[in-house]
């Protein structure tokens, strides 16, 4: 049985980037999910979708390349594990890799980027670094 679906996925991911896989499948959560939609905005990966496989969930995740065949993603990191929880207040959440990377914050208005936490000036858990 699998703890923590959100270091599963990224793993996942990772794991499928390094591959040069078209796609990957993982399990669904709502907060897998909401990460997902802000990696599709931002670019990291080209697009998902779920679908239900014997009456279970899963969203299958299409994964983007650059024109020499490269992942856009060059690091995955899960920062907030289920037994050290980090949290940022607004004024911590700073920008990560001068720009160029991105941090998934879960905070009480929902998951979002740490740009637009800092915007709309919530602090919460930082789940993951990605760039």
């Amino acid at each position: 049985m699998i703890n923590d679906l959100i270091s599963d996925g990224l793993t996942r991911i990772r794991n499928a980037a390094m591959r040069r896989l078209d796609t990957t499948k993982l399990f669904h959560s709502n907060v897998v999910e909401a990460m997902l939609k802000i990696l599709a905005e931002k670019g990291y990966i080209e697009s998902y979708n779920v679908v239900e496989e014997n009456n279970k969930k899963i969203i299958n995740v299409v994964l983007k390349y650059d024109e020499k065949g490269r992942s856009v993603i060059n690091e995955v990191k899960r920062i907030s594990t289920p037994g050290r929880r980090v949290y940022q207040g607004k004024d911590e959440i700073k920008r990560f890799k001068n720009g160029y990377g991105t941090v998934v914050v879960s905070t009480s208005k929902g998951v979002m980027s740490g740009i637009d936490a800092h915007k709309a000036g919530v602090g919460g858990e930082v789940l993951c670094t990605i760039w």
